[in-house]
């Protein structure tokens, strides 16, 4: 059953609240249960926690019982979400990468029981108070390394996190600028960070996002050495609870309305309040190289662009003055360099950081011109800032090194014949698949 990722302005959730063991066939009957009865109370989708697949009794067991995203656990879920047309929110399962440690792995599963999207849990729960508790998620699990932008749902847009991720709001603030109108923390609080913090970080999260919050939740005993807080919830934007399990195994129901996020934006609009001349918060975002983008009036083809982050991209040139001379340019055509905000300057630069490491790397030297020529006394001729970055060696421009800044002055007006297109997308391809390690 096909369903549509357009969300309606109000829709139905369930939050589910577990106590799985390291019992993945018993774990996955709770869960299955629980997706019936969303289903008859006409949600659209269906939140469960953190550890939807087991609670292992020991580090090797955590280890040892992680599964692949493409096998038959996680298949029955998809099996479900398409029968019902339902979206489900698998909050945390360990996800086997080969015989290393698994990650901690948020899936989106949409109507037809296709992936949506796809998270690893950033920041790993290290905690040990002596006496009380010793939960060293890093003996178990390792850190995800990139960020995932909010995706579509049937009942908002959802930013993706995982339990301890709440405790660093910059994600959330993250995931609130790339729009996300829901924010989810599928937890495994435990009793004693629960008892003091979980109700205050959810409603936090949610009232300074103007978000919904959805966290579904382990509850109770999992075994001799672990459990959990419960009290799974649903925050509303302005920071009410609307929905709430106590310590039990159950479920929670609450009505999604994007009317009364819009409402409330509008009556307080913060974000549009933050002095971005004076802070910002950078990401370190890779974004797909998929679309044709603009320098200046040039048209760059998907084909030539290596890199792409939130704000700017890397692409090959088409008339080098020297082996490796690539150029990085801001997406939006600005023409100079103090045109830009500060974040789309960090942006600018982090990348250019990045894309110098490769090359220098790719061309096996250890030092590289990185200049910009900002207006046109500076010999700039199209009007688009951009950073030249060429990776140098001894003996460039017959030992002259400052010679180059001759070079680039008239290397895209003179009469040197341009490089063909397959010329410059083979670069761009070795380039791509080059940043994928670096």
């Amino acid at each position: 059953m096909a369903t549509s990722t357009s969300a309606s302005r109000k829709n139905f959730i369930a939050i589910c609240q577990m106590t799985n063991d390291n019992n993945l066939d018993a774990n996955w009957k709770v869960a299955s249960d629980m997706i019936e009865q969303a289903k008859a109370r006409n949600c659209q989708m269906v939140f469960f926690p953190e550890c939807v697949d087991y609670v292992g009794r020991t580090r090797e067991e955590e280890v040892s019982l992680a599964i692949e995203e493409g096998g038959e656990f996680i298949n029955r879920f998809r099996d479900l979400a398409k029968k019902h047309g339902i979206w489900i929110s698998l909050g945390g399962f360990h996800r086997k990468d080969g015989d290393k440690l698994p990650f901690n792995t948020h899936l989106v599963l949409n109507g037809n029981g296709e992936t949506a999207a796809r998270y690893d849990k950033l920041h790993l729960f290290d905690l040990e108070i002596p006496g009380k508790v010793r939960l060293m998620e890093s003996e178990f699990s390792k850190a995800g390394t990139g960020m995932v932008a909010p995706v579509e749902t049937p009942v908002g847009k959802l930013g993706l996190s995982i339990c301890y991720d709440i405790r660093f709001p910059e994600l959330s603030i993250w995931n609130r600028k790339r729009g996300a109108q829901i924010l989810s923390f599928p937890s495994a609080f435990t009793v004693n960070t629960g008892l003091a913090h979980w109700e205050t970080l959810l409603r936090a999260r949610a009232i300074e996002n103007q978000c919904y919050v959805v966290a579904a939740a382990q509850t109770g005993k999992h075994n001799d050495k672990r459990s959990s807080y419960g009290h799974a919830m649903v925050v509303d934007p302005w920071g009410a609870i609307i929905a709430q399990c106590s310590e039990r195994v159950g479920m929670a129901f609450a009505e999604i309305d994007l009317d009364y996020v819009d409402e409330l934006r509008q009556m307080q609009p913060v974000y549009s309040h933050r002095r971005g001349e004076l802070y910002s918060l950078h990401a370190n975002e890779t974004r797909a190289t998929n679309e044709e983008l603009k320098f200046a009036q040039h048209p760059i083809k998907p084909d030539f662009i290596f890199a792409r982050s939130a704000h700017s991209f890397a692409f090959v040139n088409l008339k080098p003055v020297l082996d490796g001379h690539v150029l990085v340019s801001p997406v939006r055509v600005a023409k100079r360099l103090n045109d830009l905000t500060d974040e789309e300057t960090a942006d600018l630069f982090v990348l250019c950081k990045k894309v110098q490491r490769m090359l220098e790397s790719h061309h096996n030297v250890d030092s590289s011109t990185v200049c910009v020529q900002d207006g046109p006394k500076s010999g700039q001729t199209v009007e688009h800032v951009h950073v030249h970055i060429l990776p140098r060696k001894a003996g460039d421009f017959g030992g002259s090194s400052d010679t180059v800044y001759q070079e680039l002055s008239k290397h895209d007006v003179d009469d040197r014949k341009p490089r063909t297109d397959e010329q410059m997308a083979t670069e761009a391809a070795t380039y791509r698949e080059k940043l994928k390690n670096c």
